[in-house]
């Protein structure tokens, strides 16, 4: 019994000399200790027990409380009362549910009652990790049918418009993710949406809340589309109208605005307590002339590459995250994509990348890499991630990554 720990409780710290001698002829490891030594001990300092001799004159309560505090320290050690004499004494901790031993204390006997402490204790450990193993696939299991249902609202496929090359890459710092993207058609299948967010913090809230905006942000979209697209048409019959309004595309506009505003004051009206909101960019584009009208919602700038060797541009932010504040304004900018340029949209995950010094990825590395690049596309994601990889090395991931490469071949089908 050399593995048997067994701690004594008596306020006067005195063992039975037959309890002291059966203990030590089993070669049981004994500390004696009264309630006082127990409760007031520091974490970690109390000795490890199988067994808690609890001495008769104690009262069940006390010997529960020091129980609790046992358990405190991760102990669960099986409760034996004894007694010298006034056998009556037993009552109460039997009544409590604890095993008793009393004169005289042979050491056959003691060893078979604290054998069986020892195994009840042994019992008790394997059944909490059962339960804690049984706990953590049940858990594992969660998460991934989260994960299952997360990637049903991302798109299977992205629209594919002539002459133009559109992909992503999407990897989650966790089994679920935060960042979301979207790609669909609007008015009639005259304009193409583009939408890459991230919402707040990680893990199966912000999955939730991802799942939420997404669904609120292309339901709104297209439904507004179809009214966009009657009065779009009713506009364009006036030549002077369309002429005033060519800086930024009637058609595609109004979809966008109401998606970002309409989302924006569903969050704030009825889950602003939740704390969740969602930087995104949000643009809409006419595969047609390379217009484009965008919202970015306190999001990482997208690149415009220019495909002619300019210098790159910035889509800065023109209002703030989408759920922060109710009846907050948000300014619709426009760009002009020409043949051979790509746009480029990310979320946070990329320029916060930290490498194994702690340094970060940045903008400056991110324009660096998009300007260096000769490809396109598939062929532009696999260089950012390259460039990431080694960057990052060997330090964890620490956020999700989502990247777009919107890339224009030009009527042609070729790159200028």
């Amino acid at each position: 019994m050399t593995q048997t720990k067994v701690l004594i409780l008596d306020e006067r710290r005195q063992v039975p000399p037959g309890l002291s001698q059966a203990l030590k002829a089993m070669g049981a490891e004994a500390h004696s200790c009264t309630p006082g030594d127990v409760l007031a001990a520091s974490p970690g300092r109390m000795p490890a027990a199988t067994a808690l001799l609890v001495h008769a004159t104690l009262s069940p309560h006390t010997a529960r409380s020091v129980a609790r505090r046992l358990a405190d320290e991760g102990q669960q050690p099986r409760m034996v009362a004894y007694a010298e004499r006034d056998l009556h004494l037993l009552d109460g901790h039997v009544r409590a549910g604890s095993d008793y031993l009393i004169p005289p204390f042979h050491p056959v006997l003691v060893e078979a009652r604290l054998r069986g402490c020892h195994q009840h204790a042994k019992l008790n450990r394997d059944m909490k990790e059962m339960a804690a193993h049984a706990a953590l696939l049940g858990y594992e299991r969660e998460l991934e049918i989260g994960r299952e249902i997360q990637l049903g609202f991302l798109p299977d496929s992205l629209p594919s418009p002539d002459d133009w090359h559109i992909r992503v890459r999407f990897r989650p710092a966790r089994t679920v993710a935060g960042d979301f993207y979207d790609v669909f058609e609007l008015v009639n299948h005259r304009r193409l949406a583009l939408v890459v967010a991230d919402v707040c913090d990680k893990g199966v809230g912000a999955a939730l809340f991802m799942a939420l905006i997404r669904s609120l942000l292309r339901h709104t979209a297209e439904q507004s589309g179809l009214q966009n697209l009657i009065a779009a048409d009713l506009m364009g019959q006036d030549p002077g109208w369309a002429e005033q309004t060519r800086a930024i595309p009637v058609v595609g506009a109004t979809p966008l605005l109401n998606a970002v505003v309409g989302t924006n004051s569903y969050l704030t009206r009825n889950h602003i307590e939740q704390g969740y909101f969602a930087t995104m960019f949000f643009g809409v584009l006419d595969p047609l002339t390379g217009n484009l009208v965008y919202i970015n919602g306190g999001h990482n700038p997208p690149v415009l590459v220019s495909g002619s060797g300019a210098e790159p541009v910035l889509l800065q932010p023109t209002g703030p995250a989408v759920g922060i504040m109710p009846d907050c304004s948000f300014s619709l900018c426009y760009a002009q994509l020409s043949p051979g340029d790509t746009l480029f949209i990310y979320t946070d995950g990329v320029t916060e990348a930290r490498s194994e010094t702690g340094r970060f990825f940045g903008e400056d590395l991110l324009l660096e890499q998009l300007t260096e690049a000769t490809v396109h596309g598939e062929e532009l994601l696999n260089h950012m991630d390259g460039a990431l990889s080694e960057f990052v090395g060997r330090a964890e991931q620490s956020d999700d990554v989502t990247m777009m490469a919107v890339h224009w071949r030009g009527p042609t089908g070729t790159d200028h």
